[in-house]
């Protein structure tokens, strides 16, 4: 009796360490073993991985060996052919189910391209690249074509984007029928469609907004006027086999089957809009209103008042690319009525014929900073004048008698270190109605001694103009600006102000000369601060772009070939079969030094456009995944050492 009392408590604790082990294997962790670092494996499927004769089957079942599941199956996961109904993906338990509702085409070689989405359910280790593929036909098509879709702005990588090919080589298959095999790209701009026949295709990409795998004006597309014929040999690879993150083991040499095309550029972009619709007209403050346009206007739209005379109360900015207008009401009684009345004729399109037509609208504007709420706020401003008015009768003082008449707001802008090719630029709050130039003075400073130096005034814009001088490297120049030199639509003028100038002497700015023995007479160059902000741009002459002046600090440089001369980047056209102006980056960084000059020898197309981008400028979007389980447990050994 006693050795059985004994042994029970014995058998009890075995059991409770058996059901501690067992808790602690799923996951597992630095008390509980290793973490599991094994990816799922497929046990069956159902028809059999590439299997032919599939006559009937709609739905593709695959077994696993553990738990599953799909990370982002409605992006990495594509079947082709395109399937116009969207197929039904299930997940349950060790078990992935794809239903297809379309109907099976004879003949044809089924894809289903998983990418990294399937993983293991517990520590979320990839499958890796895993395509299930069968045929309804007698032979199953195995070549693959493969490439790279970036942005033709910019060369970045377009992620998520559908990329398709046609066996008809005319150019209105893309637009009439839908992509006969299709991939999605990655993280990368990366694609390979799987499943292709032999034969003769042109590779398309497209934002494929609507969902019927074929061009509509307003989707982001890729193309290319060349043809391909898929094709293979063998080749060989070679693998690192690590014993850690830092050792490697060994060297693996791995045969595998080389499809081609795999190095395939497309270069997508988005047409110019030709949807022209008017999106909003806004009234903010009663002295201006805003039109906003899908497009730009070819044609000027046409203000009539019902209430007001628009040709003598409007005054007109327009946008650079003339999308947006803003009205900007000039007659102090006009803006002071609350309620704009006036028809606004505008071209836009027809939705039925898609051609540009005119069209009337009624407007009705009431501002959303009222009349009555600027009256309430400059009586509250009086009655606080009043006030300090009163008090300072109190004291004696008579010093201030009348109220300050509010002056025209001027903004300054210039670059630091100013140099001498830079302007000073102005601007102000409403539309300027007058420079008198005569009261503007720009002195040269020598010492205690200051002379008149040569400059000239001019208008850039309905709110800005300039002031252009020439200025000489390490001088110091006054500018005084007297008042009532500008003078606003609302009848304001500014106050007199001076501004002290210095010029930035050839020590504080370098030099930048780049040549370009490929470059045409089309190509511009442009120094970059950012993938967007552009510092300078310039015209290659003689294949060269010589940057003087440069402000120290590290430049990007594009250049991108400007064909139609217009000065500016511009997208393609797919009617006319017009690719998106061509763009090159210099792959690396440059650094201009204070003092310094800087020769850079540049051949734009010496490298892949795949291979251009600087680094640190590409976006390159990354899955965003959990810390894996074998680096888990590299960081488990090393807290253990």
């Amino acid at each position: 009796m006693n050795i059985s009392h004994n042994i029970l408590p014995f058998f009890l604790l075995l059991a409770l360490a058996a059901g501690l082990v067992s808790c602690a294997n799923p996951g597992s962790g630095p008390d509980g073993g290793p973490y599991d670092e094994t990816p799922p494996s497929v046990l069956q499927m159902s028809p059999q991985l590439g299997e032919s004769n599939v006559k009937k089957a709609k739905k593709i079942t695959l077994t696993f060996s553990e738990n599953v599941k799909l990370e982002n199956a409605s992006e990495k996961v594509v079947v082709s052919p395109p399937q116009l109904e969207i197929p039904e993906i299930k997940v349950s338990g060790r078990q992935v189910s794809i239903e297809l509702m379309d109907k099976l085409r004879p003949n044809t070689t089924y894809t289903v391209d998983f990418s990294n989405a399937i993983t293991d359910a517990t520590e979320g280790n990839p499958l890796g690249q895993f395509t299930y593929y069968f045929s309804t036909g007698e032979t199953v098509d195995t070549m693959e074509v493969g490439g790279t879709v970036l942005d033709a702005s910019n060369l970045s990588p377009v992620s998520g984007i559908l990329v398709g090919l046609h066996s008809n080589l005319n150019d209105t298959a893309f637009t009439n029928t839908p992509l006969e095999r299709v991939a999605r790209t990655d993280s990368h701009g990366r694609f390979s469609i799987k499943g292709v026949a032999p034969g003769t295709y042109r590779v398309f990409a497209l934002q494929d907004i609507d969902g019927d795998f074929k061009y509509t004006r307003g989707e982001k597309l890729a193309f290319t006027t060349k043809s391909f014929e898929p094709s293979c040999y063998p080749d060989v690879r070679y693998d690192t086999v690590w014993a850690d993150t830092i050792h490697y083991d060994s060297i693996r040499t791995i045969n595998y089957t080389h499809f081609t095309p795999d190095d395939i550029i497309l270069l997508a972009f988005q047409e110019t809009s030709v949807i022209h619709s008017l999106l909003k007209m806004q009234r903010d403050i009663p002295t201006r209103f805003t039109a906003y346009f899908t497009a730009p206007n070819d044609k000027r739209p046409v203000v009539r008042g019902l209430n007001f005379d628009a040709s003598k109360a409007l005054i007109e900015d327009h946008s650079a690319h003339s999308d947006t207008i803003t009205y900007w009401i000039q007659q102090p009684d006009v803006a002071h009525n609350d309620t704009l009345r006036f028809l606004y004729s505008y071209q836009a399109t027809d939705d039925s014929t898609h051609q540009l037509c005119e069209r009337t609208d009624t407007m009705e504007l009431v501002p959303r900073l009222t009349n009555a709420r600027l009256d309430k706020e400059r009586a509250e401003k009086e009655a606080r004048w009043q006030k300090q008015l009163e008090k300072r009768h109190k004291r004696g003082d008579y010093t201030q008698e009348r109220m300050p008449v509010e002056a025209l707001k001027i903004s300054t802008q210039m670059a630091s270190p100013f140099t001498p090719i830079d302007n000073v630029n102005f601007s102000i709050d409403e539309p300027v109605l007058s420079v008198d130039s005569s009261k503007f003075h720009l002195f040269h400073k020598v010492d205690s001694t200051e002379t008149a130096a040569p400059f000239r005034v001019e208008r850039t814009g309905l709110l800005k103009f300039r002031l252009i001088g020439e200025w000489r490297p390490g001088q110091k120049y006054r500018l005084a600006v007297d008042s009532a030199a500008v003078v606003g639509m609302s009848g304001l003028v500014n106050k007199s102000s001076t501004l002290d100038i210095s010029i930035a002497t050839a020590e504080d700015v370098g030099s930048l000369f780049i040549t370009i023995p490929d470059a045409d007479s089309t190509a511009i160059v442009q120094l970059l601060s950012s993938d967007t902000k552009v510092e300078r741009q310039l015209k290659v002459k003689n294949q060269r772009a010589d940057f003087f002046y440069v402000r120290p600090g590290t430049y990007y440089v594009r250049c991108f070939l400007d064909s139609n001369g217009n000065g500016k980047w511009d997208v393609g056209e797919y009617a006319t079969q017009r690719q998106a102006e061509e763009v090159f980056y210099l792959p690396a960084p440059i650094t201009v030094r204070a003092n310094w000059d800087v020769d850079q020898n540049w051949t734009l197309r010496a490298l892949p456009l795949t291979e251009q981008k600087p680094a640190n400028l590409s976006k390159v979007k990354t899955d965003s995944k959990r810390e894996s389980a074998h680096q888990k447990n590299l960081n488990r050994k090393r807290d253990t050492k």
